[in-house]
């Protein structure tokens, strides 16, 4: 549904004379259709930059931008027939900001009708559609109300409401909630699942929190520099050895108690999750088994999680009972000061 190709931003400073900033390096992005995709980085990673050339609020320098089979570059500054294209194409992308960008001279409902208004669609038009929208976000009741009047999780959900005016089939989400409080940022997060499930939409958020690719997102990449330095579903992610998405999402300590010790970190997914598979290596091989750290977590429906724990022995003693955990479907990384080779080994 959204693709980049060699996506390159360059922004002239005026600091110096020549001056630049490259903000995207490059980026190939690929989000399949119905899917709720996430990129994640730090601040100056260049998410901005790549969410605002998707729908060309930003013109990017160089490189390809396709939204539902349209290459959406190949239509910007080519004459008013384009660019009438361009602006029908751009009507079917929503856009979410940060924050929320209401007027507040006009009520709830003013502000969603505000597009259909700029579009020319006529005043019965505009109020059923808005109205309809507001209850598809749960304001029904707040049509009337002024944005001063609202609590930022609803300023935001009418900012959502607003977006689907065009009924769009790709979602842009711009830091949705990051000036949210936690809970309100769940009931957020659950509207735009939510929405993608009902709506069929497509779904592209920025982000700078894990917990936001936890809890909604199917796949994720992360930028770094302006690139990407890693993508793919989140089961691929979990299973991929070494990954830093996958580190992060589900963090995990501890070092090992002495020279002696092998660590490994274990990462379940699937049927794995829900198997008592440590506590099989332990009757099995009569091991004593330390557990240094856990993050066990629900993504996608389905029990994922990572755990660190601690065998007796060095890593060429315990070569058997790591081929049992391999053999449980388990993703084994091991952790050893020693054996540096060995910390980005893994197998399912």
């Amino acid at each position: 549904m959204i693709t980049t190709t060699g996506l390159t931003k360059v922004y002239r400073t005026h600091r110096s004379r020549g001056g630049e900033v490259t903000a995207l390096d490059g980026v190939d992005l690929h989000v399949r259709e119905g899917e709720v995709y996430g990129v994640i980085g730090q601040s100056g990673a260049g998410k901005s930059s790549l969410i605002r050339c998707v729908n060309l609020l930003e013109r990017p320098t160089s490189g390809t931008v396709t939204v539902d089979g349209r290459d959406l570059t190949a239509l910007a500054g080519r004459g008013p027939r384009a660019g009438r294209e361009l602006r029908q194409a751009r009507s079917r992308i929503g856009m979410v900001f940060q924050h929320f960008n209401l007027l507040s001279s006009r009520t709830v409902q003013d502000n969603v009708e505000l597009p259909l208004e700029i579009l020319g669609k006529s005043g019965k038009e505009r109020s059923r559609k808005a109205l309809e929208l507001l209850d598809l976000v749960g304001l029904a009741d707040k049509a009337k109300a002024y944005p001063a009047q609202l609590s930022g999780g609803q300023k935001q959900r009418v900012g959502i409401a607003r977006a689907l005016t065009g009924d769009p089939k790709v979602l842009l989400s711009d830091e949705a909630t990051s000036a949210l409080d936690p809970e309100t940022t769940r009931s957020i997060l659950h509207l735009l699942r939510d929405l993608n499930r009902r709506l069929g939409l497509t779904v592209l958020l920025i982000t700078h929190e894990m917990d936001v690719v936890k809890s909604i997102c199917d796949s994720a990449a992360l930028m770094e520099n302006g690139r990407i330095v890693e993508s793919g579903t989140v089961t691929e992610l979990l299973a991929t050895p070494g990954s830093e998405l996958a580190s992060a999402l589900f963090p995990v300590g501890g070092e090992a108690s002495g020279d002696d010790r092998t660590v490994l970190d274990v990462t379940f997914h699937g049927d794995s999750a829900t198997q008592p598979v440590i506590s099989q290596l332990s009757r099995t091989y009569n091991i004593d088994i330390s557990i240094l750290g856990a993050a066990i977590d629900t993504v996608g429906g389905l029990q994922v999680g990572r755990m660190r724990i601690e065998l007796p022995g060095r890593y060429e003693d315990n070569v058997v009972p790591v081929g049992f955990l391999r053999e449980q479907g388990l993703q084994i990384d091991v952790v050893d000061r020693e054996q540096p080779a060995l910390v980005k080994e893994g197998a399912k």
